[in-house]
């Protein structure tokens, strides 16, 4: 039986290292996989999955307008084993919606990974719903950029490594604007 699974975790977890995993030991069985990711994190490739450890992988681009379902429904002719999204987190609540009838009416399990806070310790829509309609979630858990606790937050800092609180949720960026921190960290960074 097919299951929505969310797996979040703060910047440098292994989110995306998993997704090219999970494709890898599904293709190795000769199964088809789809990959999705957010059209608007373009920090290496629009249109691909990059993990920090230098992987990477085309994928399809997703934007607000993008019906997954559709997508999946109509892919090729080709039977789907499975559904792979990156950076869910910037999915809406209508496309999380339409990851559930893939689920359920297609038959078909999909994964989404993603952070669930931004860097003011609010929800992203995306994660948002994907913690209220997944049939699975699990946290991928990494340590604080500053110490030894685990991280739960991310850090957006400026040009000059500033800690910033307010401003857009959404600014894609790496290591020069985000850490991972723990809420202690967060909250009073060695900066």
């Amino acid at each position: 039986m097919a299951q929505l699974f969310f797996k979040y975790g703060a910047m440098n977890s292994g989110k995306s290292i998993e997704i090219l995993k999970v494709a890898h030991n599904y293709e190795e069985q000769n199964k088809n996989v789809l990959i999705f990711t957010s059209g608007i994190d373009d920090r290496d490739e629009v249109g691909h999955v990059s993990s920090r450890i230098g992987m990477k992988r085309e994928a399809i681009s997703v934007y607000a307008d993008t019906d997954l379902y559709e997508e999946v429904n109509n892919y090729d002719g080709k039977k789907i084993s499975c559904v792979l999204f990156d950076e869910v987190q910037f999915v809406t609540k209508e496309q999380v919606l339409q990851m559930t009838r893939i689920v359920d009416e297609l038959n078909i399990p999909v994964m989404g990974f993603g952070l669930k806070n931004d860097f003011r310790n609010e929800l992203f829509e995306g994660s948002q719903y994907m913690l209220l309609y997944a049939d699975k979630i699990e946290e991928m858990k990494t340590i604080c950029w500053f110490c030894e606790r685990k991280a739960t937050m991310a850090l957006r800092v400026d040009e000059n490594r500033k800690p910033l609180y307010d401003g857009e949720q959404i600014q894609i960026g790496g290591n020069d604007r985000y850490f991972p921190v723990c809420r202690k960290c967060h909250a009073n960074p060695p900066l």
